[in-house]
């Protein structure tokens, strides 16, 4: 059996770098891409198996990338798992949990959502 691939997009490198060495721990092949336009692209040269996606991010922020690529049949397929820093009680932002949850996302986390989480997340969405 092969590795699945994850894209991993978020603009923060520290924790970038720390869920790759836990999703590389659990069996994942990552990529990473550090801002939505980035993802993009790389979903586009080479479709993942699954894409963890931050909500706020420059250039183009996740529910513009979910959106995207929900509304294109080529990649509407891929599971995505939305991760953002805002909490679901805040309703009056754009970035509110209710927001998120209208998105085609697959699952959505909060965060700071553990290793763990994120990996049972994954396992689930690609069984």
């Amino acid at each position: 059996m092969s590795k699945k691939t994850i894209l991993l997009v978020d603009d923060e490198p520290d924790l970038t770098m720390m869920l790759k060495q836990n999703l590389e721990a659990a069996g994942y092949k990552i990529e990473i891409a550090y801002n939505g336009v980035e993802a993009i692209e790389k979903v586009k040269a080479n479709i993942p198996d699954a894409i963890v996606l931050d909500v706020m991010m420059p250039e183009k922020d996740g529910y513009a990338v979910c959106s995207e690529l929900k509304n294109d049949e080529k990649y509407e397929d891929i599971p995505i798992i939305m991760l953002t820093a805002v909490s679901d009680h805040v309703s009056s932002t754009q970035y509110s949990h209710a927001h998120g949850m209208d998105m085609e996302a697959d699952d959505y986390l909060p965060k700071p959502a553990s290793p763990e989480e994120i990996i049972e997340s994954l396992e689930s969405l690609l069984d």
